[in-house]
């Protein structure tokens, strides 16, 4: 692990000791890695407003329906009666694969947030939406059926693709007795590295708020990182982190400010948006870290770009110190790469977020393994969830099996190594958001290890004294 890596070469007592010569002391290289975007795919061009949200669900379902019909014949025997709800018939042992939508009370709908205006209650902001009056459909092309039986009601999600093995009784209702996902897709092989190279990864800088706090503990990953923290032995250990990857949420909430828009102008004319000190803020850090080593930028929920996912790059316009630097990489969100051979793939939270505000699942990890067997990235989009109403392929199916799969803005840190049916073997990170938890996370590419790296500064809240330290 990089603790151990970071310990082997000198003790911290070489910080305290007369340099041994006059020179500079030993120079560490930083190891270069292989590196190929592969977020083509997310990118959107001539952008078209036009169309109806119902095209991506039919090509999610066009797209999902012979992966599902496979892995349904693997499991329930190559003989299983595959129908669709049109040929239905009643009693009959068979197998449908379609869509499924959960019919929720609680949602929030536009007609709720305008009931001002009709001097009606407005509906309290919820954790969760789901409750016992919900109802799971599963519909295809055509019809629709409401389900019962063996699946968990409150797990699922709208938009989930999935195959489903039961009857249909005399009352209209499916009776589900047992159901399947997709599963993990192919995985291409993992290169055998010779020597550990790390990926640090880390989300929810939160720049712009009023925690001065937060900031110092940014100061002191950017100094990490960049080898200027600690002894020769940390050093060395920095000298392995080969690659920075931001995964969204540069900026604070707090530089949201929803009244703009609607206050008059002669109250805004000499006002200056909080994002405008954060940008600046953001680019003078990325230009300590892109002066040492190669830096992906994922765009967040809070930052100025797009709301929709996919979320386009940043434009290179707001970085006007750091966009000099070859090893900028402005990424979409979601991010495709490969990275010495081994395939990162992840969002910034945004999609698993949505998930768990409308089912019953709470641990991030969970679902992040969800989607994955799934094989979608975002189910609940675009019902719950923004997204660009793509009109003839869903970006967000999982084509190929990534190495590292990965999530920003997490309320702590996690990961898991998971197996999928065919050997496929993928890290699941949650990443924490850092102005909270002040930790961000080490992934090796040549054993798949993840651990945190937490830093604790002064604290204005505390009145005992505190000092600043670094764990692994």
């Amino acid at each position: 692990m990089f603790s151990d890596l970071s310990a082997q070469k000198g003790g911290s007592s070489s910080l305290l000791s007369h340099p041994a010569s006059e020179d500079q002391g030993p120079v560490f290289e930083r190891m270069s890695l292989a590196y190929g975007p592969c977020s083509e795919r997310y990118r959107v061009g001539e952008r078209s407003f036009n169309r109806q949200y119902a095209h991506i669900y039919a090509a999610r379902l066009m797209q999902m329906r012979p992966l599902l019909s496979e892995r349904a014949q693997q499991k329930w025997g190559s003989d299983v009666l595959i129908r669709k709800l049109c040929d239905l018939q009643t009693g009959e042992q068979c197998c449908i694969v379609g869509t499924l939508f959960k019919r929720m009370e609680l949602q929030p709908s536009i007609l709720r947030e305008i009931s001002d205006e009709h001097n009606l209650l407005p509906q309290p902001a919820r954790a969760k939406y789901i409750s016992e009056t919900d109802e799971l459909i599963l519909e295809d092309e055509l019809q629709r059926i409401k389900l019962e039986g063996k699946i968990d009601r409150d797990k699922c999600v709208t938009g989930s693709v999935i195959a489903i093995y039961g009857a249909e009784k005399n009352d209209g209702k499916f009776t589900v007795e047992d159901f399947c996902m997709a599963d993990l897709p192919l995985q291409t092989p993992r290169p055998a590295l010779s020597s550990d190279r790390f990926v640090l990864l880390a989300s929810g800088l939160g720049l712009g708020s009023s925690h001065a706090d937060s900031m110092l503990g940014l100061q002191l990953l950017v100094d990490m990182v960049t080898g200027q923290l600690g002894d020769q032995g940390e050093q060395s250990g920095a000298a392995k982190i080969s690659r920075v990857l931001l995964a969204g949420n540069l900026l604070s909430q707090s530089t949201q400010d929803k009244d703009a828009s609607t206050k008059p102008k002669y109250l805004t004319k000499k006002t200056q948006a909080g994002s405008v000190e954060a940008m600046r803020l953001l680019d003078e850090l990325l230009l300590q870290l892109v002066a040492s080593l190669p830096v992906d930028v994922m765009p967040g929920q809070y930052d100025p770009t797009n709301y929709t996912l996919p979320q386009q790059p940043l434009h290179r316009c707001m970085f006007p110190l750091s966009s000099v630097y070859p090893t900028l990489q402005l990424a979409s969100n979601p991010h495709q790469a490969n990275i010495d051979g081994v395939r990162f793939l992840g969002t910034s939270g945004q999609n698993v977020g949505d998930i768990q505000k409308y089912s019953s699942t709470d641990s991030h990890l969970e679902i992040l393994e969800e989607t994955l067997r799934l094989r979608h990235l975002a189910p609940t989009a675009p019902d719950t969830l923004g997204c660009y109403p793509f009109y003839q392929k869903d970006p967000f199916i999982l084509e190929e099996c990534p190495h590292v799969y990965f999530s920003g803005n997490a309320p702590t840190f996690g990961s898991k190594l998971i197996k999928g049916p065919d050997g496929q073997e993928v890290l699941l990170v949650t990443v924490p958001e850092f102005s909270s938890t002040q930790t961000a996370c080490l992934v090796n590419l040549r054993t798949l290890e993840c651990e945190p790296v937490s830093f604790s500064a002064f604290s204005t809240d505390d009145d005992d004294e505190s000092e600043m330290n670094i764990s692994h």
